[in-house]
């Protein structure tokens, strides 16, 4: 198979009381695992076969919904995994916090602009901040769709996702999407965000 599910890289329960080790659980081995096979299913015996999950979503016919929506789902959830950490993997700091301050005005501006995109995302989707032609944007995608894809009207390279699917909080916080969000925000893994972002930099 193309695609392996990757490590979760820690306990389901690690993200407590932030993200309860259920939803950690069921969300990865069902719905990131769906997403896995249903997108090595999508591109077996295709000319999609042996390219990279990037490659893929860069030249991506928007009208496959199985490659889609699978190969969106995989590559979101790879990175949602790793842009959350429960052992406090640094705070934002250095180039990225000034980038950010600059862009946005102060962190907290851009933590409540990010916070609007999540919320105000209808249905299911995501809330991103890229690197789009050295700058930072934030914007929003619906379903599995992301800003490598064409057309989806948010255009750059990913360094930090948010989940906003029902699956990623109902069982703890139901209908309170605002409430996940905030949460959300104590588990960022903000080592890893300067690294996508210095490697989207160069």
């Amino acid at each position: 198979m193309a695609f392996k599910l990757p490590e979760l890289g820690y306990a389901y329960d690690a993200l407590e009381p932030h993200i309860d080790a259920r939803t950690m659980e069921i969300h990865y081995t069902k719905h990131h695992a769906g997403y896995t096979n249903n997108l090595n299913k999508a591109i077996t015996g295709t000319d999609l076969d042996n390219k990279s999950i990037e490659e893929i979503l860069y030249n991506l016919d928007m009208s496959n919904a199985p490659v889609r929506n699978n190969g969106g789902g995989y590559y979101n959830h790879n990175l949602f995994w790793t842009v959350m950490n429960p052992n406090d993997k640094g705070r934002l700091s250095g180039k990225l916090r000034e980038e950010i301050e600059k862009t946005f005005g102060s962190v907290e501006s851009f933590k409540d602009l990010f916070a609007k995109a999540a919320q105000s995302r209808f249905g299911s989707g995501w809330a991103w901040l890229v690197v789009n032609d050295g700058k930072l944007e934030i914007c929003s995608t619906p379903n599995q769709d992301n800003p490598l894809m064409p057309e989806v009207g948010c255009k750059g390279t990913p360094i930090l996702g948010l989940d906003v699917w029902e699956h990623a909080y109902y069982l703890k916080f139901q209908n309170r999407r605002p409430e996940y969000i905030q949460e959300f925000f104590k588990v960022i893994n903000w080592n890893e965000v300067e690294r996508r972002y210095d490697e989207a930099m160069k």
